[in-house]
């Protein structure tokens, strides 16, 4: 019963749309056609100014910040950067000023990639402990752990 209503609806649309297309000149239908489609592109792509124009704080997310990017924010409020620890940079180690490198352990796994320019080397990897200075076997610089 269901499917002869739905066939006998579709079939009463199908000969009013053949009867409209004919009823049309060409051009006409397809500047119909366009006008209707640019107006439905206007309407999913453009944007309202008061999406762009709000910017989430850091107090907005932090409900719903978990792991590492809670560990991030927090810091962020408390005004240091997390991110620094794993990206050290300063002047070349000596025996006398060696380069500090953060860990929060006592020990830490880090890449040796030599001075600047001709100096530069391919990375070694050491581990580095407390207390232990540690000299670069190729490039002689020297590094320290510091908590």
């Amino acid at each position: 019963m269901l499917r002869r209503l739905l066939s006998s609806h579709l079939k009463t649309l199908a000969s009013s749309a053949a009867a409209a297309a004919t009823a049309t000149p060409r051009s006409a239908s397809a500047s119909a056609r366009f006008a209707a489609l640019s107006r439905s592109c206007l309407y999913f792509s453009t944007q309202s100014e008061d999406a762009t124009a709000i910017k989430k704080k850091v107090e907005d997310i932090m409900p719903i910040a978990t792991g590492h990017e809670r560990e991030e924010l927090q810091a962020e409020l408390e005004g240091r950067n997390i991110l620094e620890i794993d990206h050290p940079e300063g002047p070349f180690g000596t025996k006398e000023a060696p380069a500090v490198v953060k860990s929060y352990y006592d020990k830490r796994i880090v890449g040796c990639p030599g001075g600047e320019g001709e100096d530069e080397h391919d990375v070694v990897w050491f581990w580095l402990e407390k207390d232990k200075p540690h000299e670069c076997p190729v490039c002689a610089q020297y590094f320290v752990v510091s908590s």
